[in-house]
């Protein structure tokens, strides 16, 4: 087993900043190379202060806050128009970046791309439910509407 500081939120592994337990060819083979984590020095809890002091700054502070806006992502529908074939097929996928960016332009909040969980990829035009992690306790779903860009 390696024991490593994880750089970035990794579902069902863990937020940035802890330190976890994983086998050996994960770390070597995946973790490590992408800069999800680093491994784990006596040095490195200087490492995991920082990453959690800029974990703490970028969080919605407070669970109110999450549930107001919450509230706003859930009363509005985003559009993201996306170029499309002639059968309603998207040339590519939209991106949780591209839903980020929508939202953003739609008024709503700044939203990380790293929260956004897309349950299966966007490749047609549209409705489709999109989930967004606010706060650990704290989840929105979001409406996605693609259409075909004229």
């Amino acid at each position: 087993m390696a024991k490593l500081i994880l750089t970035q939120e990794i579902s069902g592994l863990g937020t940035a900043g802890d330190v976890v337990d994983v086998k050996d060819g994960y770390a070597r083979n995946y973790l490590v190379p992408r800069g999800l984590a680093t491994r784990w020095t006596k040095g490195g809890q200087k490492q995991v202060d920082q990453i959690q002091g800029a974990r703490r700054a970028r969080q919605i502070a407070t669970i109110e806050e999450a549930h107001d806006i919450r509230d706003r992502l859930q009363a509005a529908s985003v559009t993201v128009t996306v170029r499309a074939g002639e059968s309603g097929r998207l040339f590519g996928a939209v991106t949780a970046k591209d839903i980020a960016d929508a939202v953003k332009a739609s008024g709503g909040p700044e939203l990380d791309r790293r929260k956004i969980e897309v349950p299966t990829p966007i490749k047609s035009l549209g409705e489709h439910k999109v989930h967004v992690r606010l706060h650990e306790d704290v989840r929105a779903t979001i409406d996605v509407n693609v259409v075909p860009s004229r």
